[in-house]
């Protein structure tokens, strides 16, 4: 029950992109289109989950052992890069029109502040290895479903009368702060330890 709690309120309570604001960069930067949001969001959500269950591993066995916490970061990026190195070579390979349209985003993926807070988090609460894999992918999850959203809603804008001044990143904004309102009231129904 422990994880079905933590896996939800992930996605919607502790939602790392409308709570946290992390990641922002990808979140505003590729929900233009729902196609490229939906292929960012499985891409995010593929190195968080990866890179948090390896992550802990190397926190808990290699660096606290040895006293080196204080390395974490490094040690935390270095398996993010790689991560996402080794994805960006798979869409590369298999998926050439998703790789093409997500461009320049996929290769930053590497510096999504998200993944790297998801992997903190972790670690700050002092999760067990399956625990922090679990809220790695309701984090994951939570900012698929966030970029996903800003997406179907910004591409039904083009068809309406925005004011000018609201055009572009104004809009976003606001339809971003709006959504981080909606996932703030699930915020009494489900806690994360």
């Amino acid at each position: 029950m422990r994880y079905i709690s933590v896996l939800i309120a992930a996605i919607f309570a502790h939602n790392i992109a409308l709570r946290y604001f992390l990641g922002w960069c990808p979140l505003v930067s590729q929900s233009k289109k729902l196609s490229s949001a939906w292929g960012m969001g499985v891409a995010v959500t593929l190195v968080m989950t990866i890179t948090s269950a390896v992550n802990w591993p190397v926190y808990n066995y290699l660096l606290v052992p040895y006293g080196l916490e204080y390395l974490q970061y490094i040690a935390f990026i270095i398996v993010i890069a790689s991560t996402v190195q080794v994805l960006e070579m798979v869409i590369e390979r298999f998926f050439p029109s998703l790789y093409t349209t997500m461009g320049v985003f996929l290769p930053l993926i590497t510096v999504n502040c998200a993944i790297l807070g998801v992997s903190l988090f972790m670690i700050l609460r002092d999760y067990t290895l399956l625990t922090g894999i679990v809220f790695a992918l309701g984090s994951g999850i939570g900012w698929s479903v966030a970029i996903v959203s800003l997406a179907s809603i910004r591409e039904k804008l083009r068809f309406a009368d925005v004011p000018k001044p609201l055009q572009g990143p104004g809009i976003t904004m606001l339809i971003a702060g709006i959504m981080a309102f909606a996932f703030l009231g699930f915020s009494g129904m489900v806690g994360i330890k």
